[in-house]
Order: C-alpha cells, then structure tokens, then sequence
C-alpha cells in the first residue's frame, strides 16, 4: 500500500514573502505544498483552501485562525508562522483541537530592532516633516532632539527589546525598562536598570514597545499611560497595534504632548486612507514591514520549513501550544 502524502498548504501569500524562496523545495521529500498566491477572498474561502491540510504556513497575520475554523478542519494537525507573532491564532481553540502553533522566537530581532531604532532618529530629526515641508517650497526651522545622553525606556525586555536597549546604550542613551517578569539577574545582563511602568514612562525621553500582545497588554498604554510622559517625548510602537490606544496617541500628537512617535503597526491592515495618524504631523510610519529585509524574510521563510520538517520528523519546535 501506497503511503498517502503529507497535504501542506499556504492559504494566501500576500504580500509575497515565501512564494519564491529557495526553502520550499526542502519540502518536496515530505509533502505536496499547494501555495495560494492572493488572499482568500473570505472565511468559506479560507477553509475551503486547507481542506485536508494536515500543516498550514501562514504567512500573513490578516489570516486568522480559531474555534470555527477548526471544526471543519479535522485533518489539520500543525500550523507554523513565517513569523513571529500569534495573535491571530485563537490558542485555546488550537489546544482542544490537538492542533500545534508553532512560531520563530526572536529570531529578527536584530533587524526589527534596527528599523525602530532608525525610526527613532527621523522622528527625533523631523525627517519626514522637514521633507514634506521642503517639498512645499519652505524653509522651517525647527529644534530636532539629541538622542545621546537621553533616557531611552523599553516597554519589554524580550528578544527586541533586548537589542533595543543595546543599540540605545550604543549610542550613550541611558535605559530604563519596564517587564513582566523583571529580576535583578536579568538587568545585570542587559546593563540596564528595571522600574515600574509609571517610571519609565515618566522618565523617560524616548519609549519603545516591545510587548507581545495578549490580553494582559491589550490597550497597555492609552490616555492615562500618555499623560505620565513627559511632554516632547517621542513613542516607538513596533510591537503590535492593539498594544496602544491608536485614539489617545493621536490625542497625545495634536496636543503638543508628544514631540513625535514612529509606529510600524495599524489596527487594520492595510492601512485605510482615512487613518487616524495620517493626520499627524510628526509621525513616522511604514506598513508593518520592520523585518522586511532580505535577509529577514530569508530566515523566517527558513524558520518555517524548518518548523514543518521538525514536526514531520516528530520533534516539533517552537511549539506555543
């Protein structure tokens, strides 16, 4: 008897980021891979498209998966990320399904951690400001920000945040942090110096997000959180949106609050025309691309295969749940 082969399915590579990589053909020895170029359309779409997968990769975090998918998929047994975050995964669901989620743990934090740290500078320099400004035929002058010497706070010390710290450090910023799970053994490594929320925020020149988003840190900084800042502070979100009230950042930038913010990430994605922070002077914003980098995209596409063929050879890796 003719053993059945492993049904693997990519249910919408859009944008592009593994449909072309040199790594899928590792899987030709453990599966047949459908890949589906565009996004589906809708739900019945999306299920329609795994029907009989017993892996998924899902490249991108606007495909969601949970409880009402997982009833119609009984053959489907593991899910990867060719990313880093999951919180489009319902992992309760995945749990009672006997469904693996797999991701990749830091494994661009250097290159996410480099675009927020770049973002930084052109907020602190009014970059995209004095460009727009200068296009329009003027000539403003403006104060810019010193970053050395200036307090850089981290709003978590995971695997970003972590190179955050080290690259504000880099540049003779002084930092400060904020995280769940602190300990004295843990600051003595990093070299920086834990304090309460209200703290950092209060004290610090610059603050930098780098929590992953649950339900503890849904909405973690809002009105109250940006009151504390210090007025003409700059804010960095390149964690995930639902981690700040979009509204009260936008209430903290029209009010002279802050001095400026760079964010990576939207509520919704795309981006709709009508945003809320495209109103904003002083922002610098990209469409959650931080590690879309060719050497980025080339290690989560790595990463996930790697995931995949871990689990066929019955060690799955990475496993969250």
């Amino acid at each position: 008897m003719i053993k059945e082969r492993i049904k693997i399915v990519i249910p919408g590579d859009d944008p592009p980021q593994i449909q072309d990589s040199t790594h899928l053909e590792r899987l030709k020895a453990y599966g047949d891979l459908t890949l589906y170029t565009d996004r589906p359309k809708d739900r019945m779409e999306k299920i329609a498209r795994v029907i009989g997968a017993e892996i998924i990769m899902n490249t991108r975090s606007n495909i969601t998966w949970g409880y009402n998918e997982f009833v119609k998929l009984p053959d489907l047994k593991m899910i990867t990320t060719c990313s880093i975050g999951i919180d489009n995964f319902d992992l309760s669901a995945a749990k009672k399904h006997n469904i693996f989620i797999c991701n990749q743990p830091g494994r661009t934090a250097p290159i996410v951690a480099e675009h927020i740290f770049g973002m930084m500078f052109a907020v602190a320099k009014r970059v995209t400001f004095l460009t727009a400004d200068m296009k329009q035929g003027r000539w403003t002058r403006m104060d810019n920000i010193m970053l050395r010497g200036k307090k850089l706070g981290i709003i978590g010390t995971g695997a970003v945040g972590t190179e955050m710290a080290r690259l504000g450090k880099a540049i003779g910023m002084n930092v400060v942090a904020w995280t769940y799970n602190p300990s004295t053994e843990r600051a003595r490594a990093l070299g920086i110096t834990y304090k309460t929320l209200d703290e950092v925020l209060a004290e610090s020149d610059v603050i930098s997000i780098h929590v992953k988003l649950t339900e503890d840190s849904h909405h973690l900084i809002g009105s109250e959180q940006f009151n504390v800042m210090k007025k003409n502070s700059i804010f960095l979100n390149g964690a995930r949106a639902a981690v700040v009230d979009t509204d009260a950042l936008v209430k903290a930038l029209h009010s002279g609050k802050l001095m400026g913010a760079g964010v990576d990430v939207f509520d919704e994605e795309p981006a709709p025309a009508n945003h809320p922070l495209f109103s904003c002077e002083h922002v610098v914003l990209t469409p959650h691309n931080a590690d879309n980098t060719p050497e980025g995209m080339d290690i989560l596409n790595s990463g996930a295969v790697d995931n995949v063929i871990a689990y066929l050879k019955g060690h799955p890796q990475n496993r969250v749940c």
